[in-house]
């Protein structure tokens, strides 16, 4: 098998959002804003426990959907931060983020 290069030099990050199904827009509406160009949506379920809804207030909506959107390492922490702000967990979207780096990326266009 070929071995997959970097086709730029910059690096890229890996944002998953993890909200409440319907939030998306919201999730996707920040990352744009910070200078993210789109992403990839697709559904999931959660599973939470009685203590964690207990603690925290919450209400635990198990439909979920995940966001996942590529982004140059030097706008990561302004899209996270965008996220959070719009669609964080204090939100209706309860959203939580977290980031992985991506160690090779081919396909995406500068």
């Amino acid at each position: 098998m070929e071995e997959v290069k970097n086709e730029t030099k910059e690096t890229f990050e890996a944002i998953i959002c993890i909200v409440n199904q319907g939030f998306t827009d919201l999730v996707m509406s920040a990352a744009k804003g910070a200078g993210a160009r789109g992403g990839t949506v697709f559904k999931a379920f959660g599973t939470g426990n009685k203590e964690v809804q207990e603690f925290f207030g919450l209400v635990i909506t198990p439909e979920k959907e995940v966001c996942m959107i590529i982004v140059p390492f030097s706008i990561r922490d302004d899209v996270m931060t965008a996220i959070n702000k719009d669609a964080g967990i204090s939100s209706k979207g309860q959203g939580i983020a977290f980031s992985l780096p991506c160690s090779d990326v081919v396909g995406i266009a500068q």
